[in-house]
């Protein structure tokens, strides 16, 4: 690409050619330098070798400006240029800061002895000006695109990182792990502006995903890895980045920036165990959702027995038939739940109900009668709870 609308004759802005050997170019652009290093220092003499460049193809194309000359030069070398600058590292503003001191350097070249030269000056800032928004805008140009060749590799990296854990591949071992992880299982229900009429539901969701990253991304300072989707899914948190205790915190940052209520379950493996941790963590999380449990991070230690008591198998049915008395009575299977959320309270039981306490205590004994497990002693209330739970699992399971 050319600077097309700088390819034109134009009259020189002194009334004379400025002539400059290749060395008093090279000493200008060493002075602009030194000026940005005296506000700017940087380390690994890269004011002199990346940003140099760049001020030395500005120079140049400064001068043919003042001469009147078209700069017909591509603009892929000033690119290549800045694009080095990117990858040493250097800020863009540091830069751009550069440029401006070479074009001020370069505009020292004008000595106007009489007050007629001040056409000649304006002219001359003005082209200054142009040049200024076209160099500016083929370094931003040059930055975007290193910084996305970045990020692209990073992403690569991390997701192969991600997958080689998660896939248990033996290969994955080359890769740097961390000693230990919380296997987090996260579920994000839909933000509310998903189902408002006139906005694009995929849309809204991705942002909500956009924004979730985001967050994770500056949490953590990009030490975790994650494989999500607008639903939820998968973050490896290295034990070195939080403790357990803060991972609660973490989860509310991340449902802030989502915007929604973000429920999570965690497990703890090294590198090796990490596939089995995630499969467990994403079953507890069912197991969360099913029992209606509130939003935040819940852990194995909480979750174990409902866990157990909802997995397949002889036992379960036992359970979960302890209960077929109610069938014929969803009044009483709802109160007998109720009672257990409330923590046995009855007067919350009835005020959730809609009835009188003595309503509730009522169906309690009712429930007593019918399934032969009283909910007012210990052993009863514990068999009751357990097959509760077991129905949970047998119902999921016919859906």
């Amino acid at each position: 690409m050319t600077i097309e609308s700088l390819d034109r004759p134009e009259l020189g802005v002194l009334g004379r050619q400025i002539a400059l050997s290749a060395r008093e170019i090279d000493a200008l652009t060493r002075t602009a330098i030194d000026h940005v290093a005296a506000a700017r220092p940087l380390s690994g003499g890269a004011l002199h070798g990346e940003v140099r460049v760049v001020v030395r193809i500005c120079l140049d194309w400064l001068i043919q400006r003042l001469n009147g000359e078209p700069v017909d030069a591509p603009t892929a070398g000033l690119e290549a240029a800045a694009a080095g600058c990117a990858g040493a590292g250097i800020p863009i503003d540091t830069v751009l800061h550069a440029v401006n001191e070479g074009f001020k350097v370069g505009l020292d070249l004008m000595a106007y002895p009489r007050p007629a030269d001040t056409l000649g000056v304006v002219t001359g800032i003005g082209r200054v000006v142009e040049l200024s928004k076209l160099v500016t805008a083929a370094v931003s140009k040059a930055y975007v695109r290193e910084y996305k060749a970045d990020v692209a590799e990073h992403q690569t990296a991390t997701h192969n990182l991600t997958s080689a854990l998660l896939g248990g591949q033996p290969a994955a071992r080359e890769l740097l792990f961390a000693a230990e992880y919380f296997v987090l299982a996260i579920a994000l229900p839909p933000h509310p502006d998903e189902s408002r009429p006139g906005l694009d539901r995929q849309v809204v969701a991705r942002r909500k995903l956009r924004r979730l990253q985001s967050a994770l991304a500056t949490q953590l300072g990009g030490e975790a890895l994650s494989l999500l989707s607008v639903d939820g899914g998968t973050v490896l948190v290295p034990s070195t980045a939080r403790t357990d205790a803060e991972l609660d915190g973490l989860v509310r940052a991340l449902a802030d920036a989502a915007r929604v209520p973000i429920t999570a379950t965690v497990v703890t493996a090294r590198p090796d165990e990490v596939p089995g941790a995630a499969r467990q963590a994403h079953e507890l999380l069912d197991t969360a959702q099913r029992m209606g449990l509130e939003p935040g991070v819940h852990r194995f230690a909480e979750l174990a027995l409902v866990h157990q008591l909802s997995r397949p198998g002889i036992a379960r049915e036992l359970l979960g038939n302890h209960l077929t008395p109610l069938d014929a009575h969803p009044e009483l299977r709802e109160t007998l739940r109720i009672y257990i959320d409330t923590d046995l309270s009855r007067l919350r039981s009835a005020e959730h109900l809609g009835v009188h306490p003595n309503t509730v205590d009522y169906r309690l004994r009712r429930i007593g009668e019918l399934t032969g497990f009283d909910p007012a002693r210990a052993n009863g209330l514990w068999y009751l709870r357990s097959a509760l739970i077991a129905r949970m699992g047998l119902v999921r399971n016919s859906a």
